[in-house]
């Protein structure tokens, strides 16, 4: 009966399912009650759901490009080390970037600079496809088409880098800390489902149609994206027409006079958490790019087109994803009473064990498998430092800068993990033989340990509320 379905709809089952289970057991799980009402409820869904999607769908137009890279070297339109160095300059943009947008976001508020996000991104894949289309017809030649998607890419990701401090700046007002374990879950769900929708539809978009159509596609729902946050997202409760409440964060009850973006960051750095929650996020942006993206390199080189992990890949990171950011929320507000580092001591941990695994599988086929499990636990860790634990130390004031500056490190990982492996991955014949992927798992087992070390050092860690530090 399930071959009679689309392949597009036999991969999204089983994510649709989980979800569906998942949806049924949260449902059945204590509530943390704070004296919500049904109606403040029901508003709060309307203004998650649509935001959610948006930065669900922003991933849709971020990875797109990483998705097809294999394609693009098969096909000698991009080289493996030629798509590391445009995704390295691209993450350090975003990361950089963050500089500048999460103050930006605490001025102007997550509403407005998520409609920046979406529609900068749709502007820039439609950019891309034009490049893609000209490649295609023989206009554009190997290093034009290198030295535009370098460009497009690198201001792309800079509209894109609103995504994270937006949802989060409007979350911040609408969530208590108590309530902010599930919300890193959630924002888990939401990084995997945009995982799902960029590996899986992108390569299957691109099969079907062409390169090009990889870009067209997310940048129309992109731009359908925009229009449902205009519509219905709002920055707090009270610009819906509800009452604020205090959020029990780093701001609740501060009645000072706003801080500058510098004097916010010189209170952010005068936390000695603060400082190890950007080196654990420096390790997960390193760790969580190294097993997407090359990844799905070896996966291609070793083990081909045919191999079932590639085929999946999208469906297999969303499905860990989900589980991962599930568990990191349910166990930091009902194990762990709202604390972050002990759930992330707990993921690098199982991170640990799955670099041990790939190390030792190479060439294996079980070695899929281990990077799926250390894709589960580093989406789990980057929901509850970047997705929550930022609000709660930032507070909802500064959230947006605070966030910017954790999810930066996170993308000059990224960036760092990117040019590493440009420079010692195999290329060409070198690259079917699985033994010389050995750097691929050699250079994460360290990032990993020293991730797990700092994740320790922050088991009791707690937001100060009203200011004080």
């Amino acid at each position: 009966m399930l071959d009679a379905l689309p392949p597009w709809l036999q991969k999204f089952l089983p994510i649709l399912f989980l979800l569906a289970a998942i949806g049924v057991v949260v449902r059945r799980l204590p509530k943390v009650d704070l004296g919500h009402s049904e109606g403040f409820r029901k508003r709060r869904t309307l203004n998650w759901i649509p935001l959610g999607l948006a930065y669900a769908f922003l991933y849709f137009g971020r990875y797109n490009l990483s998705a097809i890279a294999s394609e693009l070297d098969k096909a000698g339109l991009l080289a493996k080390d030629v798509f590391n160095e445009i995704d390295g300059a691209g993450q350090w943009v975003y990361g950089i970037a963050f500089l500048i947008n999460g103050p930006l976001t605490d001025r102007f508020g997550g509403r407005v600079t998520m409609l920046a996000a979406t529609a900068g991104s749709a502007v820039m894949n439609l950019l891309m496809a034009l490049a893609f289309s000209d490649a295609s017809s023989g206009e554009l030649a190997g290093a034009e088409l290198r030295q535009r998607l370098l460009v497009l890419n690198a201001i792309n990701m800079y509209f894109q880098s609103f995504g994270a401090v937006s949802i989060v700046k409007v979350n911040a007002a609408w969530f208590h800390v108590r309530e902010r374990g599930v919300l890193g879950g959630l924002f888990g769900i939401l990084i995997s489902l945009g995982l799902y929708f960029s590996y899986d539809w992108s390569l299957q978009i691109a099969k079907s149609f062409d390169y090009a159509m990889a870009f067209w596609v997310p940048a129309g729902v992109l731009t359908a994206c925009l229009l449902a946050t205009f519509a219905f997202v709002r920055d707090t409760p009270s610009t819906a027409g509800l009452a604020d409440f205090n959020t029990g964060d780093a701001t609740s009850g501060d009645s000072q006079v706003r801080l500058t973006p510098l004097q916010v960051v010189a209170r952010m750095f005068s936390q000695r958490v603060i400082w190890v929650i950007v080196g654990i996020e420096f390790c997960s942006g390193f760790l969580r790019q190294a097993v997407m993206k090359q990844g799905r390199l070896y996966l291609i080189a070793i083990e081909g087109r045919e191999s079932f992990f590639y085929k999946n890949w999208g469906m297999l990171m969303c499905v860990a994803g989900i589980l991962g950011g599930v568990f990191a929320g349910f166990i930091s507000d009902h194990v762990f009473h709202s604390r972050r580092g002990p759930v992330s001591s707990v993921l690098y941990a199982g991170m640990l064990l799955g670099a041990v695994a790939a190390f030792a599988f190479l060439g294996h086929p079980a070695l899929g498998w281990a990077v799926v499990f250390m894709s589960l636990c580093v989406i789990g860790v980057h929901g509850m430092l970047s997705g929550t634990a930022s609000a709660d130390f930032g507070g909802s004031r500064y959230a947006g800068l605070v966030t910017g500056v954790i999810d930066g490190f996170v993308y000059l990982g990224g960036g760092a993990q990117a040019f590493y492996y440009a420079m010692s991955l195999p290329a060409g014949e070198a690259a079917k033989d699985a033994a010389n992927w050995s750097k691929w798992p050699g250079a994460m087992l360290p990032v990993v340990a020293l991730g797990l070390v700092l994740c320790a050092t922050i088991w009791n860690a707690r937001p100060k509320s009203g200011g004080a530090h």
